[in-house]
């Protein structure tokens, strides 16, 4: 091989300027797999919306079978991967695998009893983009075309691992959701039932961001941030309250950045590319300014 490209690849081993955590993956100690989580939540979407997205041919007769089958299955998937999260995590280097396949275990069994409850929530979501959206034919066409209910699908799974306890796991499969929709819902907010997103691309939803029932967002929105502190080295203090609360029934229309740990009051509508960093009333409209016209004579003034 060419003595440069020789250094090349030293240079590329080696840990310079910025260090990068380095993982020792081994077959005992493998990584999460993509692969394996896009079919864990294909097959987790399945279970939720039995017939929609599967070749199998239903019925009330073999419908139990099927989901009993398919959490069977799923089971095994994401017990492996849950466990693997959890060996990514894990910075000890007198490593107790066994105690990380205890967790695995548990946190897989908990969270299969909590599916029951996400398909309660993604009915509520089903509904309410149903209702809100005059070019909706039936809730089937919602559930199958909406993206706003695949990223959905993604963030309540993704939600309740998070709520468990499971690391890296909850954010991937989030991230896997952003990637085909270009909706961004971090795993740690918070959203109650009734949630409509409308179009939905270029949506963003901070980490600590708290929804309220019934609420509607559009195309663009972005609840973010304004500011956080810093520590004594001069990095982000992790894990703060710093992203918005929406309260029941708001509606924001497409554009409208709202920033900081501002509470956007109930029954409010904000309006569209409006900038939001304060407070707002219950029951308030919040609107830009209206445009301003004027006539150019012969291009006058132009």
């Amino acid at each position: 091989m060419n003595n440069n490209i020789l250094n090349t690849i030293k240079e590329l081993a080696e840990n310079k300027e910025i260090e990068l955590p380095f993982i020792d993956s081994t077959i005992e100690n493998a990584m999460p797999s993509t692969v394996a989580l896009q079919q864990i939540v294909e097959i987790l979407t399945g279970i939720l919306f039995p017939g929609y997205f599967t070749d199998s041919a239903l019925n009330k007769k073999n419908l139990q079978f099927y989901i009993g089958a398919n959490v069977d299955k799923v089971s095994k998937l994401l017990y492996e991967q849950i466990k693997r999260g959890f060996c990514f995590e894990c910075n000890d280097s007198e490593k107790d695998c066994d105690l990380c396949n205890s967790k695995a275990d548990e946190k897989t069994i908990k969270f299969i009893n909590r599916l029951p409850k996400i398909k309660h929530l993604l009915k509520t979501d089903v509904e309410a983009s149903f209702l809100g959206d005059p070019a909706s034919k039936n809730r089937g066409e919602v559930i199958y075309c909406y993206p706003g209910i695949s990223a959905l699908t993604n963030y309540r799974i993704a939600h309740e691992l998070l709520l468990l306890g499971v690391p890296l796991i909850p954010r991937i499969i989030t991230e896997m959701a952003h990637s085909k929709t270009g909706i961004d819902i971090h795993p740690g907010a918070k959203i109650d039932e009734f949630f409509a997103i409308d179009h939905g691309t270029g949506i963003v939803i901070g980490e600590t961001c708290v929804i309220g029932k019934n609420v509607k967002i559009y195309q663009g929105v972005t609840l973010g941030a304004k500011s956080f502190p810093l520590d004594s080295e001069g990095n982000p203090i992790k894990g703060i309250a710093r992203h918005p609360i929406v309260e029941d029934n708001v509606v924001i229309y497409s554009g409208a950045t709202i920033l900081g740990r501002v509470v956007v009051g109930e029954g409010s509508m904000i309006g569209g590319n409006v900038w939001v960093t304060h407070n707002v009333a219950p029951n308030s409209k919040i609107l830009q300014r209206r445009a301003k016209e004027q006539e150019f004579l012969a291009g006058a003034g132009i």
